[in-house]
């Protein structure tokens, strides 16, 4: 797969303002200043398709932006986890989340981020077993690998997984700074599509 071309369509602050459309989705999840929209500007070779920041957690809404004119979508959702807000926009982020992974008519899947230098959280190991139980397809995205040594990336790829029960090769380790990893994240994305339209 490739994405020649990416555009943002609409954002939506609530279950009432998300789309409703016949394009497939791809979900990108994970907790605040994992580095969500840099790795959609990498995977979409537009640097300037999600708006970057230093401050985690910044992306408050849920954002849609189409591929290749409409053969699917890239949802961003609001990240996770983040201290500096109160616990009332923290439930809020929680809820959309929840109601746009429940609600989302066609959801091919999921692709959940995590920080490659840091162990799980209690949020992504519950994103985790979610996922699992409700039998939604998803990708496990290690990013920042750019930041270790192939040593210490093939290290904390071995404890994600351990920690997540899955196997070494269900993670694919990133580096939007590299663009290390982005093919075979297109290539896993292609795969899950093709199985979403033969199911659908």
């Amino acid at each position: 797969m490739i994405i020649r071309k990416a555009e943002f369509v609409k954002s939506a602050a609530d279950k009432s303002g998300m789309l409703e459309s016949k394009i497939p989705e791809f979900a990108m999840c994970g907790r605040s200043n994992v580095g969500k929209s840099t790795f959609i500007n990498m995977l979409t070779n537009n640097g300037k398709l999600a708006k970057t920041s230093k401050d985690p957690g910044r992306t408050r809404l849920i954002n849609y932006f189409s591929c290749n004119d409409g053969e699917f979508m890239l949802v961003d959702l609001p990240g996770y986890g983040y201290a500096r807000v109160s616990k009332e926009e923290k439930a809020k982020w929680g809820i959309m989340i929840e109601d746009y992974l429940n609600s989302s008519t066609n959801l091919a899947g999921v692709i959940l981020l995590l920080d490659i230098r840091h162990s799980p959280s209690s949020d992504d190991m519950i994103m985790v077993n979610y996922l699992h139980q409700t039998a939604k397809p998803f990708l496990l995205i290690a990013t920042k690998a750019d930041k270790l040594s192939r040593a210490q990336t093939a290290k904390q790829k071995r404890m994600l997984a351990q920690d997540l029960k899955v196997g070494e090769a269900n993670i694919i380790a990133v580096s939007s700074l590299k663009g290390e990893g982005k093919q075979q994240v297109l290539d896993k994305m292609e795969s899950i599509l093709n199985f979403h339209q033969d199911t659908v």
